[in-house]
């Protein structure tokens, strides 16, 4: 029998043990352990994630915490990869409404549930390690599975975002996917030998991938200018013969601050004989027009340098 004020179509009252606060758990254990009731799993204590698992409401929805569900006790033994694995690096590379991609463990004969994207891929012992309390591909291992990602531009996007300082490095992951046989050899060496690791944002590296098709001369990404030994600032693409740089003008410069910040950069730059050109979102939409705008841009300088 229910309590009185519980009874059909009423929502439980919240009720929280403490062994439960602030975790992630399987219902049905829970409520063979007595801790709760399965109307008391109704209430607004829990938050469901997925079939049979919950967690504490108090906790926000995350990409990791669906991981930690999935990986903890949706399918024991699973190891997070692709997108996921990089959320555990610590590249935010999916959210909180995106697919928990894993690796199942062998013999295991879980089924796709909705929010999840298991595969059987063959792993060995190096490609497997810890990352935030639980089994993840390793850095090298996760940037050949992001390189799998289609379009060839999209994958290229995302390895570059992932390949930061403590993740791997790109020659590690350049030697593996020259190893690599079978299906996707090819597309994934393609995206690999397209990546720098340099980029600051996703809008640099389709700018570099725009440069790198045209017939414009390759500048050098994440160029330091310096005067006399002294900073002066990083620019995202540079022609240093010519002092002519390219930098992508996010949303970002719009936080406050930041516009006179960007003034007195803008200002160091010009003082030390540089040129910079901007480009923006809307750029990107028109890509001729962007690539003869700096092909004008480096006759200009070419002209001066004579």
């Amino acid at each position: 029998m229910l309590p009185i004020g519980q009874g059909a179509g009423v929502p439980p009252l919240p009720h929280r043990p403490p062994p439960l606060s602030g975790t992630v758990f399987r219902g049905s254990t829970v409520v063979r352990d007595g801790l709760l009731t399965r109307h008391q799993l109704q209430s607004s204590a829990w938050r469901r994630l997925f079939p049979d698992v919950y967690a504490d409401a108090d906790l926000p929805v995350t990409h990791a915490l669906r991981a930690r569900a999935v990986l903890n006790h949706l399918v024991p033994g699973a190891v997070a990869a692709g997108r996921t694995a990089a959320v555990l690096w610590g590249v935010d590379l999916a959210g909180p409404d995106d697919d928990v991609e894993c690796i199942l463990p062998p013999g295991s004969r879980a089924r796709s549930i909705a929010g999840t994207r298991p595969s059987r891929r063959r792993l060995h012992r190096d490609d497997v390690v810890r990352r935030q309390g639980l089994l993840a591909t390793s850095g090298v291992r996760t940037a050949i599975d992001l390189a799998r990602t289609r379009p060839l531009d999209a994958a290229v996007i995302a390895v570059d975002r992932f390949l930061q300082p403590g993740t791997a490095l790109l020659d590690d992951v350049r030697a593996s996917a020259s190893a690599l046989a079978g299906r996707d050899c090819r597309h994934v060496r393609d995206v690999v030998g397209l990546t720098d690791g340099l980029a600051g944002s996703p809008q640099e590296t389709r700018v570099r991938l725009l440069l790198h098709r045209s017939d414009l001369p390759a500048p050098v990404a994440q160029y330091v200018i310096r005067v006399d030994g002294r900073f002066v600032a990083r620019v995202d693409f540079a022609w240093p013969d010519l002092r002519l740089a390219l930098e992508y003008d996010g949303a970002w410069h719009g936080e406050p601050g930041q516009f006179a910040r960007d003034r007195d950069r803008l200002n160091r730059l010009t003082e030390a004989g540089w040129v910079v050109v901007f480009v923006t979102a809307a750029d990107l939409h028109h890509p001729a027009g962007l690539l003869e705008r700096i092909r004008s841009a480096l006759a200009s300088r070419c002209a001066i340098g004579r």
